[in-house]
């Protein structure tokens, strides 16, 4: 049974074929979120880029998230710049859109427009812990850090995000509040830390460069940018992502699109 199973799941994945209107959507979904990239000047108070990269993920799943984000940090570098950068840029956003995907559930285009808050108390209430404990820690083994804002809030906030998706029982509701908490906490830990480490990488001549005091410097430094990078986010899924997104799930009816999980 178990065998027979497998072969018919098996066939059923090989008889999805991805369709020609998936492909162009997955390109047009990859140009606005370049061109919005590109048209959020750093002075600006919303980074459209990345919050189409969240939408994105909301919209079409996790597997075509990740596509979209990769796909348009290498299109945007284009304009921007290319180079080794890059790789870790669209490791980045790849992850975000795949994450959004994977937390929260499919827009409902038909129900009412609530804001469930009790679904936020647990992934929000982990982090704000975990900030707190490496608060704590700071001040008993500081280190050699001269002030808390470094690795540490990269560190135990990734912790501290990782329990609260653990602690969902249930995927997060799409709406305003929500999505501008997930996108300032998701960007800020995974975006900020992972481009710090990999700053590190990039910056280094040789294998000596690469200690704890390099990669400390480097998240102190690189707080006060992530924190603002975070914001910007937040500001625009909140102002433009639940429209959006009711937008999309629209095109997908009409088009017959599918959410691939």
């Amino acid at each position: 049974m178990p065998v027979e199973s497998a072969l018919r799941l098996r066939g059923k994945a090989r008889s999805r074929r991805i369709k020609a209107r998936e492909v162009v959507m997955i390109a047009v979904m990859s140009a606005i979120t370049v061109m919005g990239n590109l048209l959020s000047f750093p002075i600006l108070p919303i980074q459209a880029g990345t919050g189409m990269v969240i939408i994105s993920g909301i919209a079409f799943g996790p597997v075509v998230g990740a596509i979209i984000g990769m796909l348009s940090r290498l299109i945007a570098n284009f304009f921007t710049g290319q180079g080794i950068w890059t790789i870790w840029q669209m490791l980045c956003w790849g992850l975000i859109g795949s994450i959004s995907g994977l937390i929260f559930a499919k827009r409902d285009i038909e129900a009412p427009r609530s804001r469930d808050f009790k679904v936020l108390i647990g992934p929000v209430s982990s982090v704000l812990v975990m900030e707190v404990v490496a608060y704590i820690s700071y001040l008993i083994w500081p280190a050699g850090d001269n002030t808390f804002l470094g690795w540490r809030l990269y560190a135990f906030g990734l912790a501290g995000f990782i329990i609260g998706g653990l602690t969902l029982r249930k995927r997060m509701p799409a709406d305003d509040i929500t999505l501008s908490v997930f996108a300032f906490i998701v960007v800020f830990v995974l975006y900020g830390g992972i481009m710090n480490l990999g700053t590190m990488f990039m910056s280094s001549m040789s294998a000596a460069d690469l200690s704890v005091d390099a990669l400390r410097a480097l998240y102190v430094t690189g707080a006060p940018f992530d924190l603002w990078h975070a914001f910007r986010t937040a500001v625009f899924v909140f102002i433009f992502g639940d429209t959006i997104l009711v937008k999309l799930e629209r095109v997908k009816i009409k088009y017959g699109f599918y959410r691939i999980r």
